[in-house]
């Protein structure tokens, strides 16, 4: 869970600078990176993270205890939803870092790959602080997914200069989450973050932009293929049965609506374009899962 934490900081910078989202490199800056912006925006956000860093470990880890360094293989826990969020974040992580290189006229290729080392700089010393926790430790499948998140952003980066498969969220309410709330969270809020059951990661796949050129497939219309698991109260699937519950995945097919390729000449309009286009939304879906086959959801959170 809270390898958000350096997800919504990095959001945050975005939001309160709007100029990020919509920043662009034309091609050869003749004039070359912009000094002073660079070391703003490096001093800014190390100084926002150190203080998030420092925050989080008096109010999250403080709070669980410490012991020494240590591995934890938590591989088998909640599905693997947890770690489909890692790559979420190293994506979007990545993603958000691009713009903000941009901004300080980097080559487009090189704020690119800083974005995607920004976005591992971030998200290391959270698994660090784990590793020196009681209920957790430092899990080499959460570095896994950090890396495979920001890799598939940089390769279509390079391959294509767009993202044609995007990673997306979404999120509803369960009725697990009360069945065990100090976990699973009190709150909307808290169940945003804990309550794995409600949480779905979509790939979605640009079918006009991938069809190439000359194809009179919609541009706004997208193909969404996503995960999720249900029935998870406690983590692995063994602690499940032993309480009575069926935990299972599910797996979900769906159509998303391409926001990227919706150009305004509102600053404030583009970066929220470029926000919720990192969001699922809401529409018809059809579920497969082992337990009831096949679902259909005429809208689907």
């Amino acid at each position: 869970m809270t390898h958000k934490a350096s997800f919504l900081l990095a959001l945050s910078f975005l939001w309160i600078f709007h100029d990020f989202a919509t920043a662009k490199n034309t091609g050869a800056d003749s004039t070359g990176i912009n000094k002073k912006r660079l070391w703003g925006l490096t001093a800014g956000l190390g100084a926002a993270y150190g203080v998030a860093l420092i925050g989080l470990n008096e109010v999250w880890y403080k709070e669980q205890g410490k012991r020494d360094f240590h591995f934890f293989n938590d591989w088998a826990q909640w599905k693997q939803v947890d770690k489909i969020g890692h790559a979420y974040s190293g994506y979007h992580l990545s993603r958000i870092g691009k713009q903000l290189f941009l901004w300080t006229k980097m080559p487009e290729k090189k704020a690119v790959l800083w974005g995607a080392v920004m976005s591992q700089a971030m998200m290391i010393p959270i698994e660090i602080l784990d590793g020196f926790s009681v209920e957790y430790g430092f899990s080499w499948g959460d570095i896994t997914f950090n890396l495979l998140g920001a890799g598939l952003f940089v390769s279509q980066e390079l391959l294509w200069q767009r993202q044609k498969i995007r990673m997306k969220f979404s999120f509803h309410t369960t009725s697990w989450a009360p069945l065990r709330p100090e976990v699973l969270g009190k709150s909307y809020m808290e169940q945003l973050l804990k309550d794995y059951n409600g949480q779905t990661y979509w790939l979605s796949f640009d079918i006009h932009g991938l069809a190439g050129k000359h194809n009179k497939f919609p541009k706004w219309l997208n193909a969404a293929f996503g995960y999720g698991a249900e029935g998870m109260v406690y983590g692995r699937e063994e602690e499940n049965n032993a309480h009575g519950y069926e935990c299972y995945r599910q797996y979900l097919f769906s159509i998303d609506f391409d926001l990227s390729y919706i150009h305004t000449r509102h600053k404030f309009v583009n970066t929220l374009l470029f926000l919720v286009d990192m969001i699922k939304i809401p529409a018809p879906a059809v579920e497969f899962n082992r337990k009831n086959k096949v679902n259909f959801h005429w809208i689907y959170f």
